[in-house]
């Protein structure tokens, strides 16, 4: 009898993920997580809710024209959140998000900057940080020089299933292009 052959590793098709592609196509990127205390807001008056939103609205609009911006979005309410998990096959599903905690995750913005710094700086004056906190972390791209062990095994899996090369040790991977950053400025 033959040997029937093993099925072929699924491929990522990095056109349709960002993450996906090359650092030297663009700027970093990085997520920046959005928690609010569902408290905290609901105690705020009407005018006040309006201001932050206006803010946050007036924020993105600067970070669209100063080209940092590359998509934001807010989340409805936990009480609509769904929390899915899948174990040996079994699949549940339970309402609300996953951890018990005071602050919930209430939107997302990714962003593109020079560094961590620019990106941390750039959050700041988002005015959601006034009133809950804002987690600003690295998108994982497979051509970066990773420094957790498990990003690292995680980057060398997408680089294997998109068949693209190892990462270069030259040069900084979380700098923009100089005619970037000029942009960027």
């Amino acid at each position: 009898m033959g040997r029937t052959q093993a099925p072929s590793k699924p491929q990522l098709d990095a056109s349709l993920n960002p993450t996906a592609t090359t650092v030297g196509e663009g700027a970093m990127q990085y997520l920046c997580l959005i928690y609010q205390d569902d408290n905290k807001l609901a105690a705020l008056s009407d005018s006040e809710l309006d201001s932050m939103v206006g803010g946050c609205i007036a924020w993105t609009e600067d970070i669209e024209q100063s080209g940092h911006h590359v998509l934001c979005a807010g989340l409805q309410s936990v009480h609509t959140a769904v929390t899915v998990r899948n174990r040996n096959g079994k699949v549940s599903a339970t309402d609300g998000p996953f951890a018990e905690t005071k602050e919930h995750l209430g939107g997302f913005t990714i962003i593109r900057a020079r560094d961590l710094n620019e990106a941390i700086a750039i959050a700041s004056k988002l005015p959601a940080a006034m009133t809950g906190s804002v987690e600003v972390r690295p998108l994982m791209k497979p051509d970066v020089d990773l420094t957790d062990a498990l990003d690292r095994r995680v980057a060398a899996a997408i680089r294997r299933c998109t068949g693209e090369p190892l990462a270069s040790n030259s040069g900084h991977s979380d700098r923009l292009p100089k005619s970037e950053a000029t942009r960027a400025r």
